[in-house]
């Protein structure tokens, strides 16, 4: 079942990144998962080969974690493909 609201999300940030960004480009991810190493090497593997520089830093509790990810990407499909690879892991939070 397709959710609509994520896909007029993606419609939006792909209508934007067209509008404002010269390709390609250097991306910023950010996500936030629940503070399990297994999950962020998840979305760590969907980066795999990119040459993406990967930071994260735990909240205060160790709850959660941020993963921030600065990537070169050739267009805006791409940047959403990516977005979409990383949805799948279970908890993640795109900001």
């Amino acid at each position: 079942m397709k959710d609509t609201k994520t896909e007029e999300f993606y419609t939006r940030l792909q209508e934007q990144l067209k509008g404002d960004t010269t390709w390609p480009a250097p991306y910023l991810y950010k996500f936030i998962v629940p503070g399990n190493a297994q999950k962020i090497a998840q979305i760590e593997a969907v980066f795999n080969g990119m040459n993406a520089q990967i930071n994260t830093r735990d909240s205060s509790k160790g709850t959660y974690t941020s993963v921030s990810i600065k990537v070169m990407m050739p267009s805006p499909e791409a940047v959403i493909e990516k977005y979409k690879q990383v949805s799948r892991v279970e908890g993640v939070i795109s900001l």
